[in-house]
């Protein structure tokens, strides 16, 4: 299909600095979520928007067709220590545009966008919808698991995360624990009580040593990692109660509900998760979205980290301009020439496909 790609990278540009200049941190992204909303509705298109989520659906929208979610978020963590520029400030160096959020995921965010605007302008035989969305950093239930319910039924997603456009076609789940080992109190000069620190050393050796039998060949083992611990009041009163909190990182191979099963069977303290709802997501290499990437030259690969992928119950795939390790660190930047690369490498992804 033909665009002017230099228009569209020009566009999306003053849009990402216009979205850095606007503080969004989670949970605090009203402003953003305005500039965006009035930039799609100046393109001449209707949006919907509950909280700080803002979507528009392609004209002509057809139940009868399958449906495209194109969706990134929004939402930006807070600045690091060791930024050496104001992250809300925009600054072209040297190729790279510096901001928080940059890489993080307004480069995806406004990409998505400009391929969603040219997309449009040709028939498809798929219906598109396009979701910026908040609260992902924190997987917060006023993000895009709160939306979901008001849109049509969605066939396939696209999440925009930086992966250097390579697919992630597998992401690893969270689960987070909360373990608790009780003893007595007592005076530390005296043998009495029941120290529940020493309690729960067994407990915490045992997380560090486990592993689950499958292994995943694209996200390999599961993952569990000791990341918190409390006790005591002070230095002379045996500590009654003893508080840790795990990290698990789950492979598509188990869901978080199983995980939990098999760890309460081996573990002598209470145990307690946050949620089971982010599980880890797997897309299979027939897919015909991710055939295509394969025939551009793109890799699918497996990926450690946590997107909204973990909230959606439809198939989907990770993939947007950025790399990873930039992510949620000071002086966060992404390479203008990913950015002008990425938008038509989006539609010649998504132009004519069938799914």
């Amino acid at each position: 299909m033909k665009y002017d790609n230099d228009y569209t990278f020009t566009e999306a540009v003053s849009l990402l600095k216009s979205l850095i200049a606007t503080p969004s941190v989670s949970e605090n992204e009203q402003a953003a979520a305005n500039i965006l909303q009035q930039f799609i509705e100046l393109a001449g298109m209707e949006t919907g928007r509950k909280g700080n989520n803002v979507w528009c659906l392609s004209p002509a929208f057809d139940i009868k067709r399958p449906t495209i979610l194109l969706n990134s978020h929004i939402d930006t963590v807070k600045p690091v220590n060791g930024w050496k520029r104001d992250p809300f400030n925009p600054t072209e160096e040297n190729g790279k545009l510096y901001g928080l959020g940059s890489n993080d995921a307004g480069a995806s965010l406004v990409c998505l966008l400009q391929a969603f605007l040219q997309l449009c302008k040709t028939a498809q035989d798929y219906n598109l919808i396009y979701l910026a969305s908040c609260e992902e950093e924190k997987s917060g239930k006023n993000g895009i698991e709160c939306v979901l319910s008001e849109l049509p039924p969605i066939a396939f997603a696209i999440i925009g995360e930086p992966t250097d456009m390579q697919p992630a076609i597998a992401e690893k789940g969270l689960m987070v624990l909360d373990v608790t080992a009780y003893g007595k109190s007592g005076h530390a000069a005296r043998n009495e009580g029941i120290n529940a620190i020493y309690k729960s050393l067994d407990d915490i050796k045992w997380f560090q040593d486990y592993h689950f039998g499958k292994v995943s060949p694209l996200l390999g083992p599961v993952k569990m990692s000791v990341t918190m611990i409390n006790a005591g009041t002070q230095h002379n009163v045996i500590p009654d109660q003893c508080t840790f909190i795990v990290d698990v990182r789950s492979n598509e191979l188990y869901s978080n509900e199983e995980l939990f099963a098999e760890i309460k069977k081996h573990i002598s303290c209470e145990l307690h998760a946050h949620s089971f709802r982010l599980n880890s997501s797997h897309l299979d290499n027939s897919h015909p979205f991710i055939k295509r990437t394969i025939a551009l030259g793109r890799t699918p690969f497996g990926s450690p980290t946590l997107s909204d992928q973990a909230l959606l119950s439809f198939p989907s795939v990770k993939i947007g301009p950025g790399h990873s390790s930039r992510s949620h660190t000071a002086d966060e930047y992404v390479l203008l020439e990913e950015i002008k690369s990425a938008i038509p490498l989006y539609i010649e992804l998504l132009d004519n496909l069938q799914i």
